[in-house]
């Protein structure tokens, strides 16, 4: 069923709203009218309007401002000024500041009715931007940038200063380490989140195409209706996102560079400069600096862009976070699944903890997407995790490192916690069993889970089949 649409009507002239009333009924509109702004003003607030019909012969000296609170309360609300012909003057005044569109008096139905259908597009499509921002606002607010290790901690203090501030930004660190979301955090936090976010993939462009992308290019008739003004303009007041700026030509540095000089670029068929207001957000996996040194990147672009120098770490480096970013993953993915996914177990995070993440946050959102998809229980297990075998070269037992041989009372103490962690597993938490089957008595494996920090109430209980429970 369509929504109905709420008209506010704002006037203290009964004729008129018996007019409006009158042609109204057979509509799908739902009328009610005040008679004062603050009236209006606590009405909007309180309810879901859509149109407002803002008499001026009633409100003459409070127009302007009255636009201006309704807007303030309801930015998706639309206003139609309803004026006389001798005050067309004010109403056009008023759509400067918001006012959607005005309609003379006296009223001609038609007219009214073609204005009307058109303002609930206006309030629809303004609906639908709102939900939209939220939206963005929701995937894009700090709380997204996950971690509670020192440098992640530090890192997320850097980005909030970033987003309050128009200086230019150079986010690094190896792929998958979430520079892209780092970007548009920052930009979607920003003075700047309602105008464009504009990504430029460098590596996708030869030097040709992407020089007309960003700075635009003639097609065909040379004629400027028919120009590509590029991202520059299309960016205007907004953030262009440079990923793997490395990649990035000689030549076309050097433009970039007097764009980010002289704030200014050609457009094509205009003779003279055009002023432009772009943020600059870039991104490398590579070392910049070295580029410097090799020659292949300027150095004074390297300097305009890294203002605000933000380095990721791999995810190998901050492995106190995995548990984190696993949970959030978790959770998004079951809820997307409609599944009821409330944990891993032990063994599955240990498993997590002791690989190394090549692909970084990014594989590691990989396989949680996958693993909810697999597992068939409550608790994400290592064999949907591992549904890839890419965890099958991990040790059982982590008794070498990079550094080399671990303790053997270290490598002893490990390979115990995992061998009850197992059991645990396969016995479904029960203890009894697990006693029985190890062969260890019941108090001393109690002295182990306190010993070796195991909780067995975390494992997940469930049924054991009677072939599994003889000794």
């Amino acid at each position: 069923m369509k929504r109905q649409t709420k008209i506010l009507m704002m006037t203290e002239r009964e004729e008129l709203i018996k007019e409006i009333e009158s042609f109204l009924e057979k509509q799908n509109f739902a009328l009610s009218c005040v008679s004062n702004p603050s009236e209006a003003i606590h009405q909007i607030t309180k309810e879901d309007i859509g149109i407002v019909l803002l008499d001026i012969y009633t409100f003459q000296n409070d127009v302007i401002e009255t636009v201006k609170n309704i807007k303030k309360y309801n930015p998706n609300t639309v206003i139609i000024i309803l004026v006389e012909r001798s005050t067309i003057e004010i109403a056009i005044e008023a759509l400067k500041y918001g006012a959607y569109d005005f309609i003379t008096i006296p009223i001609e139905k038609d007219k009214v009715l073609k204005i009307l259908y058109k303002a609930i597009e206006k309030n629809e499509m303004l609906r639908e931007i709102s939900r939209l921002r939220e939206e963005i606002q929701e995937r894009y607010g700090f709380e997204n940038i996950i971690g509670k290790s020192k440098a992640m901690t530090e890192i997320f203090e850097l980005i909030k200063k970033a987003a309050s501030i128009a200086y230019p930004v150079l986010i690094q660190g190896e792929s998958g380490t979430g520079k892209e979301l780092v970007a548009k955090v920052i930009h979607y936090n920003s003075p700047r989140r309602y105008k464009r976010f504009v990504k430029v993939n460098i590596a996708k462009f030869d030097e040709d195409l992407l020089e007309r992308f960003l700075f635009g290019q003639y097609e065909g008739d040379m004629s400027e209706t028919s120009s590509h003004k590029g991202a520059f303009f299309l960016a205007h007041e907004g953030t262009i996102f440079f990923d793997e700026i490395s990649e990035m030509s000689l030549r076309i540095q050097e433009k970039l560079l007097k764009v980010l000089q002289d704030k200014e670029i050609m457009l094509p068929g205009h003779r003279s400069p055009v002023k432009v207001d772009v943020r600059i957000i870039a991104a490398t996996s590579k070392d910049l600096q070295q580029a410097v040194a090799k020659g292949a990147f300027k150095e004074e672009l390297f300097y305009r862009l890294s203002v605000i120098n933000i380095q990721l770490p791999p995810l190998r480096e901050r492995k106190e976070d995995i548990p984190l970013l696993a949970l959030h993953f978790l959770k998004r993915y079951a809820e997307e699944a409609g599944r009821e996914v409330k944990g891993f177990t032990p063994m599955a995070m240990e498993l997590l903890l002791n690989y190394h993440w090549p692909g970084n946050v990014r594989e590691l959102e990989n396989v949680i997407q996958s693993a909810v998809f697999l597992e068939t229980g409550e608790h994400i297990t290592t064999k949907a995790l591992n549904y890839d075998g890419r965890f099958s070269s991990l040790p059982r037992m982590m008794a070498f490192t990079e550094e080399g041989i671990i303790p053997y009372a270290e490598a002893k103490k490990q390979f115990e916690r995992e061998y009850i962690l197992r059991a645990l597993e396969i016995c479904g938490g029960n203890v009894s069993l697990v006693a029985r089957k190890t062969g260890i008595i019941r108090t001393n494996l109690y002295k182990k889970f306190k010993k070796l920090n195991i909780d067995p109430r975390q494992i997940p209980r469930r049924r054991i089949n009677k072939k599994n429970k003889k000794t």
